[in-house]
């Protein structure tokens, strides 16, 4: 899918793009039913517990930047990504209006609050006790000499 570079008729409700900067997007109506998906073919395309995602009428998703690479995870689902960093974009049931959009590729995820989970047949046991564990800052436990070596090359959260 090519970026839609054509001037949107208003602005944009939330933008989001991929980790290198390569494939940007833009929603142009509030993002709806937030979700979390568990299912063991989510658990490998983000290379996670989960996937996290928010969607909207397909039309209302403009790629304002790159291109679009798409893998058919089964003969109902097609998954977007960026073909140079990997970040996982986009989740569509083929035959419906609907796109939604992996919240961690917001460029402000903190808006969106997932309302549901599914898949949780394939929850994993570690997910229930998360927010039990201890926890610290990056800088926590680095040097100077290693936060500096972590500098991010990710692109900004924004256009």
């Amino acid at each position: 899918m090519e970026a839609d570079v054509s001037e949107a008729k208003a602005d944009p409700v939330m933008t989001g793009g991929c980790q290198c900067g390569a494939v940007r997007y833009a929603l142009m109506s509030e993002p709806t039913h937030a979700s979390i998906c568990h299912c063991r073919m989510c658990q490998k395309a983000f290379g996670s517990y989960f996937a996290p995602l928010t969607g909207v009428p397909k039309k209302d998703l403009v790629w304002t930047k790159g291109s679009l690479s798409i893998f058919k995870s089964s003969e109902a689902v097609e998954r977007g990504f960026c073909r140079d960093c990997g970040t996982p974009l986009t989740f569509r049931y083929i035959e419906r209006d609907r796109i939604t959009v992996s919240i961690g590729s917001l460029d402000d995820p903190g808006r969106v609050q997932p309302e549901i989970q599914y898949g949780i047949e394939s929850r994993l046991p570690a997910f229930e006790t998360l927010d039990t564990l201890p926890g610290e800052k990056t800088e926590d436990g680095a040097t100077p000499e290693e936060l500096a070596r972590m500098r991010s090359r990710q692109h900004p959260d924004h256009n």
